[in-house]
């Protein structure tokens, strides 16, 4: 999410629609007054959909099936699996 933008109390009541449009589209504000930071305007989360199984496996069928053991490889070839000491000398 990017930062959000200061605007004082004055400002949103002036532009309470536009302001309200922006939340809407995603935009974030910082509500000040006298300078002092007081409240937040950030968007809802949108409410999840849910995906019946059947949609889901639709949705992966011209997927190819997992190889565990190429996964794990891939896996081990990024990551340190060694544990350091952080208090070893």
């Amino acid at each position: 999410m990017s930062m959000a933008e200061a605007i004082s109390q004055r400002d949103l009541r002036l532009r309470s629609k536009q302001i309200m449009d922006a939340v809407e589209d995603g935009r974030s504000f910082t509500v000040t007054r006298g300078g002092h930071s007081i409240g937040e305007l950030i968007p809802l989360r949108r409410p999840r959909t849910f995906v019946s199984r059947e949609q889901f496996q639709a949705g992966r069928a011209g997927l190819s099936p997992l190889d565990l053991q190429q996964f794990r490889d891939g896996i081990d070839g990024v990551i340190n699996s060694e544990v350091d000491d952080p208090y070893e000398r």
